[in-house]
């Protein structure tokens, strides 16, 4: 008996092998992205893959969009910039890598020490061309607030790396130096930090991952869902099964206080409407 091969490549459904050149395409630039936005190649790597990971799960939304490479950007950028990465114990640890040449590190260090929505406006912008207004709509923001993060991005930069030129220059000025600082940043490898022994995943792994991970939150759910109704089931066993008023204490009440002629008094408001009946009507 002969084993079974592995179907070939050309037996992939259309999805997949568009979903494959995508990630061909594109995976190792949003690895460097990822990386100059966030100074660690680990949670760069890690981003670019949870970002390939949502568009396999939302594949007929992704594969119409204008402009898939940039949802799955903007996916990437989330990932990567969530605030509680710092938490992480082996993110703090990684830091920055050491580059050899000293003014790439500084760069990058200004960068990294810029606050995120910044950092993510000066790349998109400045790093890979994006005009204002795709920018804006990219991050989800008003042009008039990206357009102020820009300029606040730029003014923290000239401060902190003087060497840049960028100080009293025109707007115009200091977006062509920045980009061929960061057009030089964002073509050198892939992975230029330390090396993680793993070779980056492959399309199929990434579909394979997604797929495992969409099929633990529908377990996840289903227990969430059976658990909801298990306790409500409990609760409604355990309670009574009609409503049950509770006991009324009795009022107190004061003793009654007999006066004298009262019991007379009442016997004869109680006798006299009967007796004036039966007297003749007066005329």
């Amino acid at each position: 008996m002969t084993a079974h091969a592995s179907p070939p490549a050309t037996g992939r459904s259309p999805a997949a092998t568009a979903f494959d050149a995508l990630h061909t395409r594109h995976a190792a630039a949003l690895t460097r992205q990822a990386h100059l936005l966030t100074g660690r190649p680990r949670l760069a790597r890690r981003a670019v893959r949870r970002g390939f990971q949502l568009a396999w799960q939302r594949w007929p939304e992704v594969a119409v969009a204008p402009d898939p490479a940039g949802w799955v950007r903007a996916a990437v950028y989330d990932h990567a910039l969530r605030p509680w990465h710092r938490l992480l114990p082996e993110e703090r640890a990684a830091g920055c890598p050491t580059h050899p040449d000293d003014a790439d590190r500084a760069l990058r260090e200004a960068l990294t020490a810029l606050p995120a929505p910044y950092r993510r406006v000066l790349l998109l912008h400045d790093g890979l061309g994006l005009g204002l207004c795709a920018t804006a709509a990219e991050v989800e923001a008003s042009t008039r607030a990206t357009a102020g993060r820009l300029t606040h991005a730029r003014d923290l930069l000239a401060a902190r790396l003087p060497e840049l030129g960028l100080a009293g220059q025109p707007p115009a000025r200091q977006g062509a130096v920045l980009r061929d600082r960061l057009a030089a940043l964002l073509t050198g490898p892939a992975d230029d930090g330390p090396a993680t022994g793993e070779p980056p995943p492959t399309g199929a792994q990434v579909r394979a991952g997604s797929e495992r991970s969409a099929r633990r939150t529908t377990r996840a759910a289903f227990g969430l869902t059976g658990l909801f109704a298990l306790v409500t089931l409990s609760v409604a066993v355990a309670a009574p099964d009609h409503y049950a008023a509770p006991p009324v204490p009795p009022v107190a009440k004061a003793p009654a206080t007999r006066h004298a002629g009262s019991d007379t008094n009442r016997s004869v408001h109680r006798t006299h409407p009967n007796q004036a009946r039966l007297l003749p009507e007066v005329r």
